[in-house]
């Protein structure tokens, strides 16, 4: 079974978009594509990613964070998309954090980097901006001997 995960940033600027979904559909729907992708579901790269892997075959499980992940959501199509994406995964974990927090985070990205066979990192290569972000969870993927495979326009930063 080929299980790809994914970590990246909620915000993915325009100049980098086109890109991030060409990377993502190589990586997802090529001929070595995956059968089963983890994913938080945040808004941003995980959505990106999970709707792409959905539409190339591929079975979700959702990794919700906390019990009340669904709050961390201020925009309400986000919220929309990922009601949407949670109702199609064949599995979820749901961790045991009551709420919404770094650590919570950091918990579901470490738990998606040691369930999967390669890891895609929607990242500029610049450090997390608080416990759990995209930086982190490489770095823990990569102490581990995991596979990352980073997608990123070059000369891109995010906001």
């Amino acid at each position: 079974m080929n299980r790809i995960g994914v970590t990246g940033h909620r915000a993915i600027p325009a100049a980098a978009e086109a890109h991030v979904l060409a990377g993502l559909r190589a990586e997802l729907c090529g001929p070595d594509g995956a059968t089963h992708v983890l994913s938080s579901l945040a808004a941003g790269a995980d959505q990106l990613f999970a709707r792409l892997a959905l539409a190339c075959g591929a079975e979700l499980t959702a990794v919700i964070p906390s019990g009340d992940y669904e709050a961390c959501f201020d925009n309400p199509a986000d919220l929309a998309r990922y009601r949407e994406l949670r109702a199609q995964a064949a599995q979820e974990v749901r961790l045991d954090f009551a709420h919404s927090t770094d650590e919570a985070y950091y918990a579901a990205g470490a738990y998606i980097a040691d369930h999967c066979d390669l890891l895609l990192a929607v990242w500029d290569g610049r450090p997390a901006r608080g416990l759990g972000g995209t930086g982190d969870i490489v770095t823990y993927a990569r102490a581990r001997g995991r596979p990352v495979t980073v997608i990123w326009r070059d000369g891109v930063l995010r906001g």
